[in-house]
């Protein structure tokens, strides 16, 4: 699909073009020329329909499932729909206080923010709906805790810039009494708050011989932390999907799940270069976009939250191409904007 092509239809073929996908999104069945006649009382014959279907067709927007069957949306038709002739509409105003008032009563809570977060997207896209726990792309140091347990084993408790709370049991090369190892935290608290492990490791030269061994700890942990994943995986509305007359057999189910229960291909996808970085900016990817071959049945609407430098995930909902994008699009985007602010109240102190 070219530009040019977008460009030569005609304001009578986007029309056609259009009610076909808002049908078969409705339906899930082909649609037909005589169906629209009758249903949209348009002002054209059902052959003059039937016409620029077949024109829709030849320019790969439409397909026919079956010799004498109405048409269906193509992939290239569903993103010439998002991208050009969708209408986006705002939350109603009362959604989104409920929203907002059931965020705000969370207590601070990220697990609970997160479990929401799924629970009201999977209920008002019925699709599922996937959530990423807000990290910091570049972890950074906040707060320091070292506390005796036994001997020379000590219970080292790392919080991060962004909330996250890291505990690991150490060994020092000699035992230290409960107020030494809480003076030696207290200092490098002090000396190292806000920084990356470039920064922190840069400033070792400066530290004595307990400092730096506990130091040392500490930016082996953080070092660990930025290797591994992103934030945990949130997910609900797997059996809205399976509902879906596109995943309703057992070969499709089985792959629906296979795309929904393997974490694995979600940390992939969501760790994916062409993700849009801008929080708050809405991406619709329809049959994969060059992902993996098992996202092809699907669209996603994804979109970042939180706070670069601070924290920050990625939320949105799967489904098979025939979902409702412009009601998808606007919850994603509000739910997005929510986030952002809650991680930036709640952790930017």
């Amino acid at each position: 699909m070219t530009s040019d092509s977008m460009n030569e239809l005609t304001d009578r073929q986007k029309l056609i073009l259009t009610l076909i996908i808002h049908e078969h999104i409705r339906t899930a069945a082909p649609v037909g020329s005589q169906y629209l006649v009758e249903h949209y009382g348009l002002n054209m014959s059902s052959a003059t329909i039937r016409n620029e279907m077949s024109t829709l067709t030849d320019l790969n927007y439409l397909r026919q499932p079956y010799t004498s069957a109405g048409r269906v949306p193509s992939e290239d038709g569903y993103r010439l729909f998002v991208g050009r002739l969708l209408q986006e509409t705002d939350l109603p105003d009362k959604l989104r206080r409920t929203i907002s008032h059931q965020f705000y009563q969370s207590r601070q809570d990220i697990d609970e923010w997160m479990r929401l977060e799924v629970s009201v997207l999977a209920q008002h896209s019925q699709a599922a709906s996937l959530i990423t726990a807000p990290h910091s792309d570049e972890v950074r140091f906040k707060h320091l805790e070292l506390i005796s347990t036994r001997g020379r084993q000590v219970l080292m408790v790392l919080v991060l810039a962004g909330g996250d709370i890291h505990q690991r049991i150490v060994s020092l090369e000699g035992a230290q009494s409960q107020d030494e190892l809480s003076t030696i935290a207290d200092q490098i608290t002090q000396k190292h708050l806000g920084k990356d492990v470039h920064a922190i490791e840069m400033a070792r030269q400066q530290l004595n011989e307990l400092e730096l061994e506990v130091t040392d700890l500490v930016i082996d942990e953080m070092k660990q932390i930025n290797r591994s994943a992103a934030g945990e995986i949130y997910m609900d509305g797997i059996a809205n999907v399976l509902a879906e007359p596109e995943f309703s057999g057992t070969v499709e189910a089985q792959r629906a799940l296979q795309v929904l229960e393997e974490r694995s291909l979600l940390q992939e996808l969501l760790s994916q270069p062409f993700l849009n970085d801008d929080i708050g900016g809405v991406q619709v990817l329809i049959g994969g976009e060059g992902t993996r071959e098992v996202f092809r049945p699907w669209s996603m609407v994804l979109a970042r939250y939180g706070s670069p430098g601070l924290a920050t995930g990625t939320l949105g909902v799967l489904g098979p191409m025939r979902m409702s994008y412009s009601r998808n699009i606007s919850t994603v985007r509000y739910l997005s904007h929510l986030l952002s602010d809650l991680v930036e109240d709640t952790l930017g102190d």
